[in-house]
């Protein structure tokens, strides 16, 4: 099976429109009818701006001659959003499911355009600025992400704290989980093609949905790119809510990055726990600093099991997440394909009980004969049960990842 590779995004800086073609007619196409551009604005309650950022996008389609459509998701909105956008000249769809993830869904699904641009009904984008998105589209890029984090922000555009520490760090982690290189994950303005849409195959129903469409992108092995733009003061009230909100961004990368999650710790742990293990066979059983003993043979058991499991966790959810296009088939999903067979991790898991075994057999030798044999009871104890443990858990475990590699 071929294995996906990200490709990290390269900046943008060109500031060309694609301006020059033939002006063509202005017109709002329906489901069925093929365009250029779809522009897809998710609204709640936002009448104060809606309308503005529809006539800019309408504008930007007649200056440049690019056929295309606006489509408005009223997301539930209680005010006259809706009225206001069709007023506008948008197409209104419905999507009375409340979230930004189901709106923008809702919205790529109406679309017809060979390229979807994805904005914000609150005016805080320049919807003379699709062009930049646009351009890399033609060059050969999949996804294109407007980076709100450069010198064209506005003044109280974006508050301290979130240009400062919860941008960056969700940014930090996207970057090291996809391993691409994007500055503003949160990015509301971006583009992308409608096949890369369809491989993306989005499933977010809330905010996180900017960062899914990133780690999904990478996961396929799909051309990233970053250009700057323009970002503005919002009209209205902002609809994020900074601390639950950007919980619920950072939970959704920690679910969809098995390998951070579990593997990387779960690797660790095994390291701390024989290494714990080692110190307490080696010092027969305890470790004596002044009028103080350290007996690190029970941390070491815990350590080594609590470890472990979260390696055969992590490599269960990768297999998942791998079979479901979250993460990319990689060096893991190979090394156990090749590797760690379900027959191979159950012979480990046999040898495991069996050393668990023979090591209490050793200390009920050491009982009945009286003689310590100049080894750590305790030591030898512990390594005995997780062994045991261990050995139990891969069993359970290999058939669990065998499960989850079903196609």
């Amino acid at each position: 099976m071929a294995v996906s590779r990200a490709i990290e995004a390269k900046p943008v800086t060109s500031r060309k429109t694609s301006a020059g073609r033939t002006p063509a007619r202005e017109r709002t196409p329906t489901k069925t009818t093929k365009c250029d551009v779809s522009v897809v604005l998710p609204c709640l309650n936002e009448e104060e701006s809606v309308g503005v950022c529809v006539q800019n996008a309408w504008r930007w389609l007649r200056e440049t001659g690019v056929t295309g459509e606006v489509i408005v998701v009223d997301n539930g909105s209680t005010d006259r959003s809706a009225e206001v956008a069709l007023k506008a000249g948008a197409r209104v769809v419905k999507e009375l499911r409340r979230g930004k993830g189901r709106a923008c869904l809702r919205g790529f699904e109406a679309a017809s355009g060979r390229i979807i641009v994805l904005g914000d009904a609150d005016a805080t984008y320049d919807f003379a600025d699709i062009g930049l998105l646009t351009e890399p589209l033609h060059a050969g890029y999949d996804l294109v992400i407007g980076n709100r984090l450069t010198d064209g922000m506005g003044p109280g555009a974006m508050s301290w704290s979130h240009r400062r520490i919860g941008n960056p760090l969700i940014s930090l982690c996207v970057r090291l989980f996809a391993g691409v290189r994007v500055s503003d994950s949160l990015s509301g303005f971006r583009a992308f093609t409608r096949q890369a849409f369809q491989r993306m195959g989005l499933r977010s129903e809330a905010f996180e949905i900017e960062c899914e469409m990133i780690l999904r992108a990478a996961a396929q092995g799909l051309r990233i790119a970053e250009v700057p733009i323009s970002y503005h003061p919002r009209k209205g009230d902002s609809k994020l809510r900074t601390f639950s909100d950007g919980w619920y961004i950072l939970r959704f990368l920690l679910l969809n990055t098995p390998t951070y999650l579990f593997m990387i710790p779960g690797a660790a742990l095994v390291l701390l726990g024989l290494l714990s293990l080692g110190i307490s066979l080696g010092a027969g059983g305890g470790v004596t600093v002044g009028t103080l003993t350290w007996q690190p043979v029970f941390a070491g058991g815990i350590l080594l099991i609590v470890g472990t499991n979260a390696l055969m966790i992590g490599m269960a959810s990768h297999m998942y997440a791998a079979s479901r296009g979250i993460v990319a088939e990689g060096g893991l999903t190979l090394l156990y394909r090749q590797y760690l067979t379900l027959e191979r991790v159950l012979a480990l898991a046999g040898l495991l009980l069996l050393i668990g075994v023979g090591l209490d057999g050793l200390i009920f030798y050491q009982w009945v004969s009286r003689d310590d044999l100049g080894l750590s009871t305790a030591g030898i104890a512990a390594l005995a049960q997780s062994s045991i443990i261990i050995g139990a858990n891969l069993a359970l475990g290999g058939f669990l990842v065998a499960l989850m590699d079903i196609e």
